[in-house]
């Protein structure tokens, strides 16, 4: 069953509204490979213009009474399956309530089963401490162009299907980046819009990831 963003962050949005003296601090962790770390044009890192950023000044502007952290574990060029075997040091340890994973774009060097098992290894460690988790599916590269090869495109398509399967299969939030670029090209746009490098976003590409992120923090 796929999580409703009308409740599936309820908790979460309720401590976001809360106002002192009886709010608390609200963690967002954003784990994954470069595009969450905030690379643009490699070696150029532009965090601010980066989704997690993006994310937190929209909740500082729709949460004004919130203490928000948004605290980003990625690391540019790992998989998965990395990504998982420091978790818990690094994701678990800031005692998250929302853990954002994005990580299909670097997934296919490792594989579909190999990444399903990392990924649900950190679903399933991070609702164990109660965190609600978002799956991303992956942003865009050159691979996604009008014209490409199917043997270009196709392990990109085929891992933002299994990351959606995931998210109905775990109950979990999913996060369609891979839908939202392919709605924005439908609409007369260009994918060379979205792109800074061949396989980074520019800052166009984060507002796309950062508004679907958004509407799983609606107020009630």
């Amino acid at each position: 069953m796929n999580a409703d963003p009308a409740f599936y962050l309820r908790p979460v949005v309720d401590g976001l509204k809360t106002h002192w003296p009886e709010n608390r601090v609200v963690n967002i962790v954003c784990h994954g490979h470069s595009v969450p770390a905030g690379y643009f044009a490699t070696p150029r890192v532009d965090s601010l213009n980066a989704y997690p950023h993006l994310l937190r000044v929209a909740l500082a502007e729709r949460f004004p009474y919130a203490v928000l952290n948004v605290i980003v574990s990625a690391i540019g060029g790992e998989s998965s399956d990395a990504g998982a075997e420091r978790f818990t040091r690094h994701v678990l340890t800031h005692r998250p309530d929302v853990v954002t994973i994005d990580y299909g774009l670097n997934d296919r060097r490792l594989g579909l089963t190999a990444a399903r098992q990392a990924w649900e290894s950190m679903i399933v460690a991070a609702r164990e401490v109660d965190a609600r988790v978002l799956l991303l599916t992956p942003t865009p590269d050159l691979t996604q162009r009008t014209g490409a090869q199917d043997e270009e495109r196709q392990p990109l398509l085929d891992h933002a299907l299994q990351i959606r399967q995931l998210a109905v299969e775990h109950e979990v939030g999913l996060v369609d980046s891979q839908a939202a670029t392919a709605a924005y090209c439908q609409q007369d746009g260009e994918l060379s819009d979205l792109l800074s490098w061949s396989n980074h976003p520019n800052r166009a590409g984060h507002v796309i990831v950062a508004r679907a992120l958004l509407r799983w923090f609606m107020p009630a």
